[in-house]
């Protein structure tokens, strides 16, 4: 079946499923593939409640509710780029090391204020996840948001032929995923290729000024800056020193002007966050600065920052009856590591009353062992001394830490034991470490 024939039946039938095992609603099944699964071979428990099955296994086919395709994952890719060709909308794009999923939802917070906005759930930024994502466009939407991730050179340039991106923003670059990509400068490669993809369709992208990394990956010639330099259009600095990040903004037409020209007194310019570590910053100014060329009134921007509540583990700050937790533990990579560390070390509580929960950073390949010492080597720079570690790469790298755990679960069984009370806790590690497990127990 071509893809003109199979859009004219998902317009009848919008609700894309992979899972058999939940509620099709009518909509179409597309058999996926993994390394330990085969769709095709749940088509027929899909069709349950769901009106069509994509498959590639013509053995499964029973009858014309089975669409019989040479690779069904294409034929996503393919469906997702001919509904994406029925919107004339504003499209952002956003990648990055660190910061892209919080930064889609921050933008998506500001621009929904005024607008209409799809933007993708959760961390749906692969090669499945983005075709999924653009299928849930709908016509009333007035501006999509779009989170691209990559563990690959190409992986970005290839989302970006699928997404058709007229806007884009890297969050950084940093040393992540070096399993596959080898290098930290086959990473800024990869992210560089959403600057090529705009450059040479005359997008427009935003960009942290204060980012060297950023410069060089040469943005295209329609740019709108942000940092903490005067020469940007949206500038912003952090105020006062709080666990949460508040910070004052301004914005000009032109990127090059004096300093005596900002103006930093508007009250509704001044955002107290809910976000903690100064480096979600950058974060919040990339939401500011698409927020206000867009149009979006100061006043509705604030309202939008201030009123987001991370979640998902990521830059959360909890309260229990025992302890105060950070929990920074959906992902990490040894820039997000560091980061973390050096501002956990300036937060406002005694150095003995701060804890330190650091799980495994995952798919490093070759480059894991230095990483992991570097990150421990940082905890002593930084004078912290009550450490947990989590992971058999973190072991082999103990500077003879007496708290050292092979998985999480001992952890706790430690902790049942052993309660921490009255402290401030950090909880950063991959997701692969499952740290969240350990969150009852403190």
């Amino acid at each position: 079946m071509n893809i003109r024939s199979l859009y004219k039946i998902f317009e009848k039938h919008q609700k894309i499923n992979t899972d058999s095992r939940v509620d099709g609603q009518n909509g179409i099944f597309f058999a996926l593939k993994g390394p330990n699964f085969d769709g095709n071979n749940f088509a027929d428990a899909a069709l349950k409640t769901n009106a069509y099955a994509v498959v590639d296994n013509p053995e499964v086919v029973i009858d014309d509710r089975y669409i019989l395709v040479d690779s069904v994952i294409s034929t996503l890719q393919d469906l997702a780029l001919h509904h994406r060709d029925h919107f004339d909308i504003p499209i952002i794009a956003i990648t990055g090391t660190n910061g892209k999923t919080t930064t889609k939802e921050l933008v998506a917070a500001v621009l929904s204020t005024k607008n209409n906005v799809y933007y993708t759930k959760g961390n749906l930024n692969n090669h499945i996840g983005v075709p999924l994502s653009l299928l849930e466009l709908r016509k009333e939407h007035q501006i999509a948001v779009i989170e691209m991730g990559a563990s690959a050179v190409g992986e970005i340039a290839f989302l970006c032929s699928m997404v058709r991106p007229n806007y884009g923003i890297i969050t950084n670059i940093g040393k992540a995923h070096l399993e596959t990509f080898e290098s930290f400068e086959n990473v800024a490669r990869a992210k560089a290729e959403l600057y090529q993809y705009l450059y040479a369709r005359n997008g427009t992208a935003f960009v942290n000024y204060d980012n060297e990394v950023l410069e060089d990956l040469n943005p295209p010639k329609k740019t709108i800056y942000y940092g903490k330099s005067q020469f940007t259009h949206c500038q912003g600095k952090l105020t006062k020193n709080t666990d949460y990040v508040e910070l004052a903004w301004t914005s000009v037409e032109t990127s090059v002007n004096q300093a005596s020209d900002r103006i930093w007194t508007d009250s509704n310019k001044y955002i107290k966050s809910n976000l903690v570590g100064s480096y979600n910053f950058e974060n919040i100014l990339a939401a500011i600065c698409v927020g206000d060329f867009f149009g979006i009134e100061d006043i509705y921007i604030k309202e939008a920052i201030e009123n987001y509540i991370p979640k998902n583990n990521r830059s959360q700050y909890i309260k229990t009856d025992n302890n105060n937790l950070i929990i920074d533990c959906y992902n990490a990579n040894p820039t997000s590591m560091k980061h973390a560390i050096l501002d956990f070390a300036k937060f406002k509580v005694d150095k003995g009353d701060k804890t330190l929960i650091l799980g495994d950073m995952l798919e490093l390949g070759k480059y894991s062992q230095i990483e992991h010492d570097c990150v421990l080597q940082t905890v002593e720079d930084v004078g912290l001394t009550d450490i947990y570690i989590v992971g058999k790469e973190f072991n082999k790298s103990n500077k003879g830490y007496d708290k050292c755990f092979a998985t999480v679960e001992e952890l706790i069984k430690y902790l049942e034991a052993n309660p921490i009370k009255n402290h401030t806790i950090l909880i950063k590690g991959s997701r692969g470490v499952m740290l969240e497990k350990v969150i009852p127990y403190l």
